[in-house]
């Protein structure tokens, strides 16, 4: 279990994460709709996670929805670095009723994100672009390379749920066991 905290003038965070877990979620973030997207997450990913953030939110949603993303990224780098013994590349595609987001990526140690998501707007009183913004935050400080990519859909609630179950998916499928791998690079280390 790995456990995080964050202090900032503009967020308080605690997380713990068992990435090999089961899938059982506490999340409270002050942000309704990011709560619905991280218990999916979890759920998806087979990892439990608790979070708690206190934010600014009074201002808007962006400080907690990117600290969020800090915080996860570092639990996430935390546990799967050194990588060993996993298969280091997952991809999943997720439809969601008329939606369907794939997500390709690579556990490289190397951050690089592609995000191609139709969603400006608001879901409820969620900023869409901020969609982007955590998963940056996420990818940047785990050391994972991800292209996420909307193949269609229309409805924005649709479209970013399907985004972070394919994230999760794919993470899963990144870090199932291939003990014939060792460390997966011809690099020796990643």
């Amino acid at each position: 279990m790995i456990q995080k905290e964050r202090k900032t003038k503009e967020t308080d965070i605690r997380l713990s994460l068992n990435v090999k877990g089961e899938g059982k979620s506490t999340i409270s973030t002050g942000v309704g709709f990011l709560d619905h997207m991280l218990e999916s997450f979890a759920k998806h990913a087979w990892m439990d996670l608790t979070i708690t953030c206190t934010g600014d939110t009074h201002i808007d949603d962006h400080h907690s929805v990117e600290d969020v993303g800090i915080v996860l990224g570092q639990a996430l780098r935390e546990a799967i670095y050194p990588i060993q013994g996993v298969e280091r590349f997952g991809n999943a595609v997720i439809v969601m009723d008329e939606a369907s987001v794939s997500c390709d990526l690579d556990l490289s140690n190397r951050p690089f994100l592609l995000c191609e998501l139709e969603v400006a707007g608001k879901v409820g009183q969620f900023d869409t672009e901020l969609t982007e913004e955590f998963f940056r935050a996420v990818i940047f400080n785990a050391g994972i390379t991800a292209h996420i990519i909307q193949q269609r859909g229309n409805n924005k609630h649709h479209i970013i749920e399907a985004a972070f179950k394919s994230f999760a998916v794919a993470l899963r499928r990144a870090l199932s066991k291939n003990h014939q791998a060792g460390v997966p690079s011809t690099k020796g280390i990643l």
